[in-house]
């Protein structure tokens, strides 16, 4: 066998791998700043009452996508998120950051963020955290 005969069906493999590498940079780049972006708005609107490794006067955010409602070990939820039962997603917190008492009446939060896209970028980070654990 002749060595084009080898070579070219390997250079076609490598310009394929490069084409899918050059077609998804701009996602993995735009995701990358996606997170970024949900990392600066957690410090600046969540840390005064939430960490993500520790309770505070929130409980701990760490780990908090796809986790179930009330069940951080050693915080005090108010007796409706103990009841919830539901598994925190994009959907519910979502609903949660605009609108506590709709997701689950009479609970302790007293915030929301009015913002979609500020929501959007929040959860992204969360969710991001929660998948690298």
């Amino acid at each position: 066998m002749s060595p084009n005969k080898l070579v070219r069906p390997a250079l076609a493999s490598l310009l394929a791998a490069v084409a899918l590498i050059l077609m998804l940079a701009p996602a993995m780049s735009s995701a990358a700043d996606d997170t970024q972006a949900g990392k600066q708005l957690f410090e600046k609107r969540c840390t005064g009452c939430h960490a993500l490794d520790r309770n505070k006067e929130g409980p701990r955010l760490g780990g908090v996508y796809g986790r179930k409602v009330g069940s951080v070990e050693g915080f005090g939820y108010s007796a409706g998120m103990k009841t919830a039962g539901f598994t925190w997603d994009a959907q519910h917190l979502d609903r949660w950051l605009s609108d506590t008492d709709s997701v689950v009446p009479d609970n302790n939060m007293d915030f929301h963020l009015a913002s979609a896209q500020e929501r959007a970028a929040v959860i992204h980070y969360l969710k991001a955290l929660s998948i690298s654990r």
